[in-house]
């Protein structure tokens, strides 16, 4: 039985209601929950959280999956409280122990301390800016990807903690060009690709 922590990073602030991360989150937790081998488990960050019990759903995990769009080339504020709040809730108590450096050679060993190792995550993140901006030249991402550029923290973050990536997937242009049923279909053969491979 394969245990997926299902996190809906999609805040509800601004003009944003968080409709597209909300959709794209109970996407994935029915998928899930359609196939046999699956336990579920889900957090939005939007609703009142105990944070013992999200450290517990981080432990409890094979993988955790997060989704989230993409504020000013962060993640929103609510979700980054999320996980500063549950992070260092979960220190000495099942997401990392330390930095993983010693006393004897502090200048090696640095992020190793972990404590979720066999386990793994994915991320999505949604959009205002197209997919062109990110592999064009001349364009404003400067041919960088999301993933070794605005994520490149988020995912040193998971490695801090011991977890290891699978594929995720980026969906852009949200809000002007929106195809939200094609999304969902491309989605969809993602989740069936990784984890048809991962099992």
């Amino acid at each position: 039985m394969t245990k997926v922590f299902i996190i809906n990073g999609g805040q509800q602030f601004g003009h944003s209601g968080g409709r597209f991360n909300e959709t794209i989150s109970a996407a994935t937790a029915e998928f899930f929950r359609s196939r046999p081998g699956f336990e579920v488990k889900t957090t939005n960050i939007n609703h009142d959280y105990d944070l013992k019990e999200e450290v517990e759903k981080y432990t409890w995990a094979d993988v955790v999956i997060y989704h989230t769009p993409i504020w000013w080339f962060q993640l929103p504020h609510g979700f980054k409280q999320y996980i500063d709040k549950v992070f260092t809730e979960g220190h000495g108590t099942g997401i990392y122990r330390s930095d993983g450096r010693s006393a004897a050679n502090p200048a090696i060993n640095y992020g190793t301390g972990g404590m979720l190792h066999g386990k793994k995550y994915m991320v999505t993140t949604s959009w205002n800016a197209p997919k062109e901006a990110f592999t064009l030249p001349g364009e404003f991402f400067k041919e960088t990807s999301v993933d070794e550029g605005i994520l490149f923290g988020f995912h040193r973050m998971n490695a801090f903690i011991g977890l290891q990536p699978l594929p995720g997937m980026h969906f852009h242009d949200i809000e002007k060009n929106a195809d939200v049923k094609r999304d969902l279909g491309q989605y969809r053969e993602h989740l069936t690709h990784v984890f048809t491979n991962l099992n």
